[in-house]
């Protein structure tokens, strides 16, 4: 079963890659996703001079650049938006989740691919060949009743205020606050705004292609916690992504 960061990078590597063989790619094409949803995609869409957009979490927000594109007239623009939650959409026609779009574009892949003697995983085995193994995965800690609505906020408050300079052996290069919209750049001492709507999500962007981030969820008494780590092999990446699990831990159960 494949995660939806697998089929997300799948299916940008593949829009990308047969869009520039064939010339339709336009002349400043865009595709956004989730700040939750795979860094692989940063990578990609960078091979391909594609123009990647992270906005907050919900699909309504990917929509939502295909009509400020529109306003310029440039909805022609935006190839691609994923999630890491199974959602995909490509093309302009809709401002949701295009399950219809999606189911095809994912059998003309794999067509594509078993044409060319190749299956899918062989194909996402080539993007973790050429990008990295990228383990993307998800934790979430439940907090029932009042005061577990009272520990979340204290939880989060904790991480902020820390603010840990290296988490599971990896170094800090990047602290990004999205309820204060700031990014802090450790390396160089520098804060930038973080031009989205404000959230009260933290995230770690870390040595080795890996991240962290935390938030509340919005529509559960839980905390979510995004763990993204790149190795050369998918044992490699686990192991960066355990130590990471290990470290946030801690704050979470003291």
């Amino acid at each position: 079963m494949l995660s939806g960061n697998q089929i997300g990078a799948l299916l940008l590597e593949y829009i990308c890659c047969q869009r520039a063989a064939l010339g339709t790619l336009p002349q400043d094409p865009i595709a956004v996703k989730t700040i939750v949803s795979s860094d692989i995609a940063e990578k990609i869409a960078k091979k391909y001079n594609v123009k990647l957009k992270n906005v907050l979490t919900g699909f309504k927000y990917i929509g939502e650049q295909i009509g400020i594109l529109e306003k310029s007239e440039k909805q022609d623009s935006f190839i691609f938006g994923f999630e890491e939650s199974h959602g995909y959409l490509a093309g302009s026609y809709v401002r949701d989740k295009d399950g219809v779009i999606a189911t095809m574009l994912v059998c003309e892949m794999a067509a594509f691919y078993k044409k060319s003697g190749m299956s899918v995983l062989k194909a996402l085995s080539q993007i973790y060949k050429e990008y990295g193994v990228c383990r993307n995965i998800i934790d979430s800690y439940v907090f029932d009743g009042v005061n577990g609505a009272i520990k979340m906020r204290k939880i989060i408050s904790k991480i902020r205020e820390k603010s840990p300079k290296s988490i599971g052996g990896l170094r800090v290069l990047r602290f990004l606050d999205y309820l204060y919209s700031k990014d802090f750049d450790i390396l160089n001492n520098t804060f930038r705004s973080i031009d989205l709507p404000k959230s009260n999500v933290i995230e770690f962007k870390l040595e080795k292609d890996s991240s962290l981030i935390v938030r509340p969820s919005g529509t559960e008494p839980k905390i979510k916690v995004y763990y993204t780590s790149t190795g050369s092999t998918f044992s490699e990446a686990e192991e960066y992504q355990l130590k990471m699990k290990q470290e946030i831990e801690k704050y979470i159960n003291e």
